[in-house]
């Protein structure tokens, strides 16, 4: 691939990581905080991804080569969609202090700079991380890691100081799998557990400002290496260490679904006092199920009071370092993507433009409420509403939770795979610009007492 990796080396490092572990694709959209949800099938939104976050109090961002700025399409694209960039590479030790205390931050300034010119934030990474370091830093003693460590934290952060809204002022510092243990680095083995602690009491000393974050993948759901994770962020709380936000890098494929507990464990992680962030989103796949997955995370954000903002790995799908499983909210050519128009509508900023799709047909929107709940089960409905344009059909995915089951529907005509249920008219396909029908279907719960998901409507 031509780039490197969000937290890695080159063609995205953190290579045997990034490979083992299993990245996701779920074909959901998860409710917001009310149990309500609405999302737009038109081929086509109204407004920008940075301006319709910060209607709901967070940023939208995206990561950033500066070897991509002179291509017109790119820089275009980046300057309508998003207000916040991650310096993909650039602000990387081997990037800035490739020789001992000898500091370039050229390419990092170019990011910055462009991004300081269209009013964008910018978030800093990573100070600290166990990939991308130049040969000299492996090889130094601890006394002089210690140093060395110190000094570079200082240098970067003291150069872009009162530019950068947040640092990964460590990134990746726990190992995947069960053990929830440190992950074998330079810092880890030669300095020990209390790296990170002084990397960020270091980083607290040279910008009072900045958020300090830490950032790391396969830590999306509850698992052994979140619940690490965690027990550091409380204990650093507890003790007073300055840390003011944790990153989930959000790597998703069909191979590790966007976890169940996903809004949940950004909740866990708020309630201990600090920030969340989604820092390095893209999740593989095409059409309405990754559309659905992409609302899935954007619902999932907005429904925690504290996660602040999210930010995609990437402009365009051609410069991904995924490219092959196509990530992004825009194609290699810089069309939009059913994913665009989902989190857009996610966030709040779609609107009826009288639909591209399908020929010059409507838009329409699918909106969940629960009617009613017993012990072991509960009604749903669906009310779908044609946009500016009337429409002649519509179809909405909708999702259980396993072990959920829907037991019964009416007013649709279902078809199930797996977990998901894909609804289609019975009798009411026709509406009229403006005009709403519904349908509603019975689940048994089976112990489980998450609320269904609701893909994009898609007009026809």
């Amino acid at each position: 691939m031509a780039q490197n990796p969000p937290g890695g080396g080159p063609a995205h490092a953190h290579p045997p990581a990034r490979a083992r572990r299993a990245l996701s694709l779920v074909t959901a959209g998860v409710l917001a905080a009310a149990g309500v949800v609405a999302l737009a099938g038109s081929a086509q939104a109204v407004g920008a991804l940075g301006d319709a976050a910060a209607a709901k109090g967070r940023y939208f961002g995206t990561a950033v080569a500066a070897n991509h700025l002179g291509e017109a399409a790119y820089a275009s694209t980046l300057d309508a969609q998003f207000d916040s960039v991650t310096p993909e590479n650039e602000m990387k030790w081997d990037a800035v202090e490739s020789t001992r205390n000898s500091f370039s931050f050229s390419a990092a300034d170019q990011i910055v700079s462009h991004a300081q010119s269209k009013g964008m934030k910018v978030r800093g990474h990573t100070l600290v991380w166990h990939s991308q370091l130049p040969g000299w830093v492996s090889g130094l003693a601890a006394t002089d890691l210690r140093s060395a460590m110190n000094n570079h934290i200082t240098q970067v952060m003291t150069h872009y100081k009162g530019k950068i809204h947040s640092w990964d002022v460590v990134n990746e510092a726990y190992q995947d799998g069960s053990s929830g243990a440190r992950r074998s680095s330079p810092f880890q083995d030669k300095l020990g557990n209390g790296f990170i602690e002084e990397a960020f009491r270091t980083a607290r000393t040279v910008d009072a400002n900045a958020k300090l974050c830490y950032n790391d993948y396969n830590t999306d759901g509850q698992n052994a290496k979140s619940n690490a994770v965690y027990d550091m962020v409380k204990d650093f709380k507890q003790r007073g260490v300055p840390i003011d936000c944790v990153g989930f890098q959000s790597h998703f494929n069909s191979n590790s679904p966007v976890p169940s507990d996903f809004q949940a464990n950004l909740q866990r992680f708020a309630d201990l006092g600090v920030d969340v962030q989604i820092t390095e989103l893209d999740i593989e796949g095409s059409g309405s199920a990754q559309a659905a997955n992409y609302t899935k995370v954007v619902n999932a954000c907005l429904a925690v009071t504290r996660c602040t903002g999210l930010t995609v790995w990437g402009v365009t799908d051609k410069y991904s370092w995924r490219s092959s499983g196509t990530p992004l909210l825009f194609d290699g050519d810089y069309n939009k993507k059913p994913a665009y128009d989902a989190v857009l509508t996610a966030l709040g900023g779609g609107g009826d433009d009288g639909g591209e799709d399908g020929g010059g047909t409507g838009a329409c929107t699918a909106t969940y409420t629960q009617t009613s709940t017993w012990n072991g089960g509960y009604n749903g409905q669906v009310t779908v509403k044609a946009g500016g344009s009337g429409i002649t059909g519509w179809t909405v995915p909708v999702t259980v939770p396993s072990p959920q089951k829907v037991s019964a529907l009416w007013n649709g005509t279902p078809t199930t795979s797996g977990d998901v249920v894909t609804v289609k008219p019975a009798w009411n396909g026709t509406l009229a610009a403006g005009a709403s029908t519904s349908f509603g279907f019975t689940v048994t719960t089976n112990g489980s007492t998450s609320a269904p998901s609701v893909g994009a409507c898609t007009a026809s």
